[in-house]
């Protein structure tokens, strides 16, 4: 065994292994904080190598319930720089193999290490077998689209100044689950729609043409916000058909805020 990769937390454990690689990478039965790291860290590596996820189907789930880890995965997967695969038996441990290493994956508390070998029988061997269970693998079906493209549609076909606060409640957030740590991304989008005076129509047709959410998840959360006070709206007549409902703002205080405090002040009337 060589000498530890200590580092004081995931993400620069992961960082060195990712920059070290020089060739694919399997992540073999990483846990869920490693799991949503590597996505992280993965996007900030240039030149990084492909990375091949195996992992438990449950914890795979459960990270991408987070709207930001699930969204920039979808981006990392569509530049085919991440692929993620399900473990049908689940080892007991957690290992990351290159072509020249492999590095055990041990946390404890807040510190991580990678302790790792290079012997060359031990690493093809254990490259050979990833390699193998990765062929016969079920690939893990993602859902949410990448953030890349929810960005750019939602500017051409909502609007900019749209777009541009939905960013800025992103970037408010560490997560984005809906489970009261965090607004979910149908949420955040009525919230900053409502903001900007669009369309119940024009949103929810635009979540439900990239895949966000059905235009029926964006009517029931509308609801919802609208009964807790968050939103409000109001009647458009059109020339045919019914009225369309334009979303507004329901609460003083977040008419009062930006865009990045949009989301404490929404969290903090809801748990009100």
């Amino acid at each position: 065994m060589s000498a530890a990769l200590l580092h004081d937390d995931s993400r620069s454990m992961l960082s060195t292994i990712l920059t070290e690689a020089a060739g694919p990478l399997y992540i073999v039965n990483p846990s869920r904080e490693t799991i949503s790291e590597l996505v992280s860290t993965l996007q900030g590596v240039e030149d990084a190598p492909t990375v091949r996820m195996l992992a438990d189907e449950r914890a795979l789930k459960d990270v991408m319930d987070d709207f930001l880890v699930a969204s920039t995965a979808a981006d990392l997967i569509e530049t085919e720089q991440l692929s993620l695969r399900v473990l049908d038996d689940v080892p007991n441990h957690s290992i990351a193999v290159t072509p020249e290493t492999v590095h055990a994956i041990v946390e404890i508390g807040d510190t991580a290490s990678g302790l790792g070998t290079e012997d060359d029988e031990f690493v093809e061997q254990a490259y050979d077998q990833y390699n193998t269970e990765w062929s016969g693998a079920e690939e893990y079906s993602l859902r949410t689209p990448p953030l890349s493209r929810v960005q750019s549609t939602l500017e051409s076909d909502i609007g900019p100044e749209t777009a541009t606060d939905f960013d800025s409640v992103l970037d408010s957030l560490t997560t984005a689950r809906g489970d009261g740590d965090g607004l979910d991304e149908v949420t955040i989008s009525l919230l900053v729609a409502a903001r900007n005076g669009e369309l119940l129509y024009d949103i929810s047709k635009w979540g439900e043409d990239i895949g966000l959410a059905s235009k029926a998840t964006f009517s029931r959360t509308k609801t919802k916000l609208e009964e807790m006070g968050l939103i409000d709206t109001e009647k458009v007549p059109i020339d045919v058909g019914r009225p369309r409902l334009r979303l507004l703002l329901g609460d003083e205080r977040l008419e009062n805020a930006d865009a990045d405090e949009l989301a404490t002040v929404a969290q903090s009337i809801l748990a009100a």
